[in-house]
């Protein structure tokens, strides 16, 4: 998948996230459900008999629930650079877009845990002087990450901005 845009664009490109970001949640999704799965069904089997064993199916259930969801969800995250700005775009039910100018932002920083690390990811996080207009942008590839940092940067200082 292609990543990042080039140059000034001034109506912007919406890019996705890498797939790193969707493998590694679903990762967690299976490590957290099966070992559950298994723990209900022996439980249950052990102490209330065998057919009650099947409860731990329901976990199952919820493995395939969330499977699906965490794609819907993934395939949400996009963000665009403009000339002016940077977009945000994320959620499926719940649609939410965050418009950071570039002159507004004070601080740009990459953030990468040891989870994201090891699956070679890491997020860029953007402050600005209103709370409410922080954003955060998940699961990029680190060079991706560092070179959205410098361009933001680079667009902040060019706009007068407090970095």
């Amino acid at each position: 998948m292609e990543t990042g845009t080039t140059g000034d664009t001034g109506r912007g490109e919406w890019v996705g996230l890498p797939g790193g970001l969707l493998r590694l949640r679903r990762l967690l999704l299976v490590m957290w459900t099966v070992p559950l799965a298994a723990g209900t069904a022996l439980l249950l089997g052990l102490t209330a008999g065998p057919p009650w064993a099947a409860v731990g199916a329901v976990w199952m259930a919820v493995l395939a629930w969330g499977w699906v969801l965490l794609g819907r969800n993934w395939r949400s995250w996009r963000y665009a650079e403009r000339a002016d700005d940077l977009l945000i775009s994320r959620g499926v039910l719940w649609r939410a877009q965050t418009v950071v100018p570039y002159g507004r932002m004070q601080l740009v920083e990459v953030t990468s845990g040891p989870l994201e690390r090891r699956f070679g990811l890491a997020s860029v996080q953007l402050h600005t002087a209103a709370a409410a207009t922080d954003a955060k942008i998940p699961g990029l590839a680190p060079q991706e990450a560092q070179r959205l940092r410098d361009r933001l940067t680079e667009l902040g200082e060019a706009r007068s901005a407090g970095l």
